[in-house]
């Protein structure tokens, strides 16, 4: 049986976790922390000032985020201004409401054995459920059990119970609701919200899919307060081989 030497452990064991480290830091990425660049937190930091004064003449301070197809980046931009939210001390909490394709527990590294279809589904109380405090001032209620009737549910009396609860104990609350292009569930929280944040992304979404986008809105006598364009890249000014890039948010 061959005996491994101290250092050699210790080694393996550095490699190790620099692997672990490197799988972590691969999915924060897109998530706004201390180690993000200063122009994507000054470009989210804008974007809530954007959406901050759509918000004033409305008595609703609760918004959804949802874009027209799948691989947008509509939870990630949900994700990142309930951060920028709550870093101005504003108590936030931050709904996945996507009951098909639930991102949000995965995005923040979160339990999800139980949560908003659970609550809404009259299994689970919100108080047992909701993750308190995931960042200072940002509370998260995850997806929960995916059901298979998402429309039916949020349709449901006891969603209305919960919006009126949530507008008494939080300053801001942000849905992330499925794609409105593939199915109806984001238009039918409308009467619970002040408009829609319409993420698209560089070179992916048309302008036929925003016409689309807001055709859907407008018939559903919905309000979008904006765009977000995620995807777009800048180059740097040191050759070829010196190009950087980043992403950005931009609002409209």
């Amino acid at each position: 049986m061959k005996v491994k030497l101290p250092g050699q452990k210790r080694r393996e064991i550095k490699a190790e976790q620099a692997v672990n480290t490197k799988k972590s830091k691969n999915k924060d990425k897109n998530v706004l922390s201390e180690k993000s660049k200063f122009a994507i937190v000054e470009a989210y930091k804008s974007a809530r000032t954007n959406i901050m004064f759509s918000l004033s003449a409305s008595d609703k301070k609760a918004f959804a985020v949802t874009s027209y197809a799948k691989g947008d980046g509509k939870s990630t931009v949900a994700a990142n201004l309930a951060i920028s939210f709550s870093k101005m001390g504003k108590k936030v909490l931050l709904i996945d409401c996507d009951l098909r394709r639930p991102n949000q527990h995965n995005i923040l590294k979160l339990e999800n054995k139980a949560g908003f279809s659970d609550m809404i589904g009259r299994m689970v109380v919100f108080d047992d459920v909701v993750h308190r405090d995931v960042l200072p001032c940002l509370d998260v209620l995850t997806s929960g059990t995916i059901p298979p009737n998402p429309s039916e549910l949020i349709c449901s009396p006891e969603l209305d119970r919960l919006a009126e609860r949530l507008e008494r104990e939080y300053d801001y609350v942000i849905y992330d609701t499925p794609p409105i292009g593939v199915v109806a569930d984001a238009i039918l929280l409308k009467e619970h919200i002040s408009g829609y944040i319409l993420v698209t992304r560089e070179r992916k979404t048309t302008h036929g899919d925003i016409e689309k986008l807001l055709d859907n809105i407008k018939i559903a006598d919905a309000k979008p307060l904006g765009f977000i364009r995620v995807g777009v890249t800048h180059e740097g000014k040191r050759g070829r081989r010196g190009y950087y890039y980043y992403y950005y948010y931009q609002y409209y």
